[in-house]
């Protein structure tokens, strides 16, 4: 079994910074793509951000400029900075992995809350 286990996330204000982390634990040859979702509410899950095992990233529009992911392939880990933060960025951030085990399998983590409020 693999876990994704993110942190980092919390109440900012407006225009503040904040760095989510996500770290891949159990059992595993590898890992392929590593990505950030998130889900405000009433509103569908959406890609935030996406890195690959030699560390190609894709970007939502939404926060391209303002975010940036990357990886360290030596402790399973991506994280996820994120500056200049605005209301419409309030959303659980969800941790997802490609995880090749017997077959390549995908997992999520639990979700971290990110709140931006004055």
């Amino acid at each position: 079994q693999v876990r994704l286990v993110e942190s980092g996330g919390g109440l900012v204000q407006p225009g503040g910074s904040l760095r989510l982390s996500c770290a891949a634990a159990g059992s595993f040859f590898s890992i392929n793509t590593m990505a950030w979702y998130r889900q405000a509410p009433g509103k569908p899950r959406e890609l935030v951000a996406d890195i690959s095992s030699i560390h190609n990233t894709n970007y939502a529009a939404s926060v391209k400029g303002r975010c940036t992911i990357s990886r360290d392939n030596g402790k399973n880990t991506i994280y996820l900075q994120i500056d200049n933060l605005k209301s419409e960025d309030t959303a659980v951030y969800y941790c997802h992995a490609e995880v090749w085990r017997s077959t390549l399998e995908t997992y999520w983590g639990n979700g971290t809350l990110v709140t931006v409020s004055s």
